[in-house]
């Protein structure tokens, strides 16, 4: 009886509380409400001020787009120094690769630097963005940022470039900022294996390029020197198959850069474009591939019209108002204008299969600095397929290839699909003779088009007929 007394009493007053307490927040709801964020605010600073802890926190990103490289370093070195420490690990095998690749599965790691103790967390917030979080008793504050932050980054930054893999980033035009984890690119591991030594192109303007991409690579402080931002601008034209791609995958494999493929049809606007490319890493190449097919760039530009409007497959582009587009002078002011210093040591590349689609503003010297010509091919071009395919540094047919590569426009892709051996079986004579054919096939419709392009001037065919009576 007494029990069931004392939880009577009990539920009576908490009862009344309940009820002085919702008259109280229907009296003075909005100062009940300032006056206990105040007092959380205040009982954070007490707890804070006699904390012996002190926290430092290393975002991801810094201000929802701009990518804080430091959080990249520390995750690197956390990920190999505490392995060994970690009571969490997780494995996979990568494709091919025979070992598996460890790392620790925990949010929490614990280091020891200089007798400092410290502790890292990696935290989520309800966005999806990441942040490090370092934690450490006060009387070591002056090695930990003093030295401890420093060699953290360094170390991260070492281990990375000693296990780097090339990454291919792309922005998917599926995804935004607030659906993919803080993030507008994704990435797959770069795994192509074009270099220069097996580009077909001719040899004096690959040492050409080889010697620009080295003078860029060694220029950091010539750039610096004459005030300029160090990036450099290619600009890839010519005829389908003829090796743009191809030499992109070259110069990102000679130069040890990642690739960020952009996708312009897929951006909103010069904001989400800003953020794209100011969420680049150093040490990269921009990609922009057929510029001329993915936007609409003429070459002369009309008053108020200097826009890059986005197309939409098989449709007419409109003048719509909520039509997805970025302007040119969005592009133009990330490669050379105020934002082009957003970043050290990047290369931009344009390619397209026709230069006069573009306008000129886009191309000009000190945007895109080096103009590349990627042609039809040549011999010399033909000879580096030949050792490539089949090995072969000469060949009796070779003087008829090269008489009839002078006069024919085969692309270099199609040149080396007629050595791809069959079956994997290499038959250099039969390679050889199925280009010649496929070459004289080539040149007899070419000349068949030119006499039926000189048909349709004025006065090619009473200029035939005239030649005819001799």
């Amino acid at each position: 009886m007494m029990m069931g007394g004392a939880m009577g009493t009990f539920g009576s007053s908490m009862a009344s509380l309940f009820f002085l307490w919702a008259t109280f927040q229907q009296m003075f709801p909005e100062h009940l409400k300032i006056a206990i964020k105040e007092f959380l605010l205040f009982s954070d600073q007490i707890i804070t001020f006699f904390s012996p802890y002190v926290v430092i926190s290393f975002p991801e990103y810094e201000d929802y787009y701009r990518y804080n490289h430091a959080f990249a370093a520390i995750d690197t070195y956390l990920g190999a120094k505490a392995i060994d420490k970690a009571q969490k690990l997780k494995a996979s095998q990568v494709k091919e690769s025979k070992g598996l690749v460890l790392k620790r599965d925990e949010a929490k790691v614990r280091d020891e630097y200089q007798g400092v103790h410290v502790w890292w967390e990696i935290v989520t917030d309800t966005d999806g963005y990441r942040t490090q979080k370092l934690t450490f008793h006060r009387r070591g504050l002056e090695i930990v940022t003093g030295s401890y932050i420093k060699h953290v980054v360094e170390e991260g930054i070492s281990i990375e470039a000693k296990t780097k893999k090339m990454k291919l980033f792309t922005n998917n035009p599926s995804l935004n900022w607030d659906t993919n984890n803080g993030s507008l690119w994704r990435h797959i591991d770069f795994e192509h294996p074009a270099s220069f030594k097996t580009l077909a192109m001719d040899p004096s303007k690959k040492q050409e390029v080889l010697d620009d991409l080295e003078a860029f690579r060694n220029g950091k402080e010539y750039y610096k020197k004459i005030g300029k931002a160090w990036k450099r601008g290619y600009l890839l034209y010519g005829p389908p198959g003829t090796g743009k791609s191809t030499m992109i995958a070259a110069m990102a494999n000679h130069l040890s850069y990642n690739i960020y493929d952009l996708e312009l049809t897929a951006i909103k606007n010069n904001s989400e474009l800003r953020k794209l490319l100011t969420a680049t890493s150093s040490k990269s190449i921009i990609v922009i591939e057929d510029i001329d097919c993915s936007v609409d760039l003429t070459g002369k530009r009309k008053k108020g019209d200097d826009d890059l409007r986005v197309k939409k497959d098989g449709e007419q582009r409109k003048e719509d108002e909520n039509q997805s587009r970025v302007t040119l002078s969005g592009l133009l002011n990330f490669i050379d204008g105020i934002w082009s210093a957003c970043g050290q040591e990047r290369i931009i590349v344009f390619t397209t299969n026709h230069m006069e689609k573009l306008d000129p503003a886009l191309i000009r010297r000190g945007r895109m600095d080096m103009h590349v010509e990627l042609s039809y091919c040549s011999f010399e071009a033909f000879k580096v397929l030949a050792k490539n395919y089949l090995d072969l540094d000469s060949h009796p047919l070779f003087g008829e290839i090269e008489s009839l590569l002078k006069d024919t426009k085969m692309a270099p892709a199609d040149v080396a699909e007629k050595l791809m051996s069959k079956n994997q079986i290499i038959d250099v004579d039969g390679c050889l003779k199925d280009l010649v054919q496929s070459l004289e096939r080539r040149r007899k419709e070419q000349r068949g088009q030119d006499d039926d392009d000189h048909k349709k001037k004025p006065g090619g065919k009473k200029l035939r007929i005239f030649r005819g009576l001799f």
